[in-house]
């Protein structure tokens, strides 16, 4: 990805100086810099205030109660996880916070969760290693953008100075419920594929 994104900020400076517009890549360069500044000042205080109610939770033993709350969700697409298994809880809250969201605040939990799952996989060979059904379940399911309230463009849209921040809300359940069912649906049958 590094790479990626520095190709494309060279491209954009020698097709800037090639075409003559120096000045306005410097410009851009400047301004993104001071936008970025302030979204992450912006975004901060969400993100300070979603970790404080996590560790809140947890304190007050939330989690293990969101996790037996998910139980059967989390029978249905895990298995092969067991009953008590730290991975359950990480997974647990990664939901909740992509369901809030959250993406960026889901982060911590999904890398906790593929740590305990690469912990329960069955190879242990350092060179061949392979995704486990679940961790392969768990990422799709990251990816399909399972969420109910899309808070981060609520917020962009809040910022950028949108009438109503909240009118996109109704799309995304819909957007979210198709591609989650999509997603669903094809590890169900990959799974049943590939044993």
């Amino acid at each position: 990805m590094n790479h990626l994104w520095g190709g494309m900020l060279i491209l954009g400076v020698i097709l800037g100086i090639i075409g003559g517009h120096i000045t306005e890549v410097s410009t851009a360069f400047v301004d993104s810099a001071g936008d970025a500044v302030t979204y992450a000042i912006g975004m901060a205080g969400v993100v300070a205030m979603w970790n404080g109610m996590m560790k809140l939770a947890e304190a007050e033993g939330l989690l293990k109660k969101l996790t037996s709350a998910m139980k059967g969700v989390l029978d249905f697409l895990f298995p092969e996880i067991p009953e008590n298994h730290p991975a359950r809880e990480y997974i647990a809250i990664n939901f909740a916070a992509n369901i809030l969201g959250l993406g960026w605040a889901s982060t911590p939990a999904g890398l906790s969760a593929m740590k305990e799952l690469e912990k329960l996989s069955s190879s242990k060979d350092k060179k061949n290693r392979r995704a486990s059904k679940a961790m392969c379940t768990f990422l799709v399911i990251n990816v399909s953008s399972l969420q109910l309230i899309p808070m981060t463009v609520i917020a962009h849209r809040s910022q950028a100075g949108a009438a109503v921040p909240t009118e996109i809300v109704a799309p995304a359940i819909l957007a979210t419920l198709a591609s989650t069912a999509a997603g669903v649906v094809f590890v169900k049958i990959a799974g049943r594929l590939y044993r």
